[in-house]
């Protein structure tokens, strides 16, 4: 029997999801896979007003260092999440010996370059399954699964929150703030929901697929994000129309040398399989070479979820030999491969302009638009009204973000405008 002893950092909603399957699977884990799992110190900063019970043969403890300090401890889990002082944590616990598993995707996402050298430095392995989509297989499905393919791009609806709330605004006519509060009754959404909603949260978890997918190490500050707090109802319905709908997707492409990666709402088709994603389920499509496009699916937020992923790297733990790991094996960076910026992107766009309803509104607008080189696709405006403030609806030619944007902060300026316009990108998925 190969006897594991664990150290467990932070006993929160995942970490008592953790032990409470450590628990449940102990005969499962030693019938199939020959191991035994002790889990010998639990540390939380509130240890004392948690429910410990069961736990008797177990050192609680709200000092990290007597976890890092223990010559017997062989893995340490964090699951405190935060930079600090989690990335200390990490980097000792490697130093003294000890293999890690971790669900921290900022700490991934800014410090995995330094965190995998240290790791194969030291001969030992960090996991790192739950940092993304919890327990659905994503990251073993580059690692392991896909091994040898050639990544061409992906596309992802990897925050459950957002996914939730644009969910709720379409099928029960919420409003953002409606679904936010529906999201944070149901436990969906933090009681501070910025990261998740600005979309920071999926940004991490994108520069972590694109070191996957592409082997190069990108900064989190170069992948350019936007939330969907600008979201309406006005968008949800004639996205409808159109046979769309709206998904903050998180994109990374390789085109020749050049990577793309960004994070923002996206109107794709509903034909696409991701188009069905909904509630707080995640998705991620992959296109590779020589399988193709797959779709990896699940829920991907939830106690039982992530604890399954760290579960599952608990288990290739237990059956890795010395040095055997691909996770420790710093990806690739090639010195030819740059990062496109968003300016240089082009796409599709839907843009809502809410202007006072009065002749000449549509030649001020698209003579703005005509300037900067972008062709109308169509343009739909509500019935006349001269006593109100109307949405104009127009569909772009593929056009940069650059001109766009130039274009729309001149228009904005226009007397005739009477809030800031909206643009959503669209974009044809594979």
């Amino acid at each position: 029997m190969n006897k594991i002893h664990i150290g467990l950092l932070g006993y929160g909603n995942v970490g008592s999801g953790v032990v409470q399957w450590l628990r449940k699977g102990k005969k499962d884990f030693a019938e199939k896979f020959g191991a035994e799992f002790v889990l010998k110190t639990l540390c939380d900063r509130s240890i004392q007003k948690k429910d410990t019970s069961g736990l008797s043969r177990t050192t609680l403890t709200t000092k990290f260092e007597d976890i890092l300090d223990d010559p017997d401890i062989d893995v340490v889990i964090e699951l405190i999440g935060g930079m600090q002082p989690a990335e200390m944590i990490v980097v000792e616990a490697l130093k003294k010996g000890k293999h890690v598993i971790t669900a921290n995707k900022e700490l991934i996402a800014n410090k995995g370059e330094k965190l995998f050298e240290l790791a194969k430095k030291q001969g030992r392995h960090l996991y790192f399954e739950s940092s993304v989509g919890a327990g659905i297989p994503i990251i073993k499905t580059f690692t392991e699964g896909l091994a040898g393919n050639q990544f061409h791009s992906v596309y992802g609806i990897i925050n459950g929150t957002c996914n939730f709330i644009l969910d709720e605004m379409t099928r029960r006519d919420y409003s953002f703030e409606e679904a936010l509060a529906e999201a944070q009754k149901r436990g969906y959404a933090e009681s501070d929901p910025t990261l998740d909603i600005n979309g920071m949260d999926s940004t991490h978890k994108l520069a972590i697929l694109v070191s996957l997918a592409f082997g190069k190490y990108v900064k989190v500050k170069n992948i350019y994000t936007e939330g969907i707090e600008h979201i309406s109802h006005q968008d949800i319905e004639y996205a409808e129309s159109l046979n769309l709908c709206i998904k903050l997707l998180a994109i990374a492409k390789k085109v020749g040398n050049e990577i793309e990666a960004r994070v923002h709402p996206t109107l794709i088709s509903k034909d696409h399989p991701l188009a069905a994603i909904n509630g707080i389920y995640n998705a991620v499509s992959l296109e590779a070479d020589p399988l193709g496009t797959i779709l990896l699916s699940g829920e991907g937020a939830g106690q039982m979820a992530a604890a399954s992923g760290v579960i599952s790297d608990l288990v290739n733990l237990s059956g890795s030999g010395a040095g055997s790991n691909l996770f420790c094996n710093v990806p690739h960076t090639p010195s030819h491969l740059t990062m496109r910026t968003i300016d240089q992107i082009k796409t599709k766009f839907y843009i809502r302009f809410m202007a006072t309803d009065k002749p000449g509104v549509l030649s001020k607008i698209t003579g703005v638009l005509g300037q900067h080189g972008i062709s109308i696709n169509s343009v739909t405006q509500k019935t006349h009204n001269p006593a109100a403030t109307v949405p104009v609806i127009m569909l772009t030619e593929y056009t940069t973000e650059k001109e766009l944007r130039a274009a729309l902060k001149e228009i904005h300026k226009l007397p005739i405008m009477k809030s800031k316009p909206v643009a959503i990108r669209m974009e044809k998925l594979c």
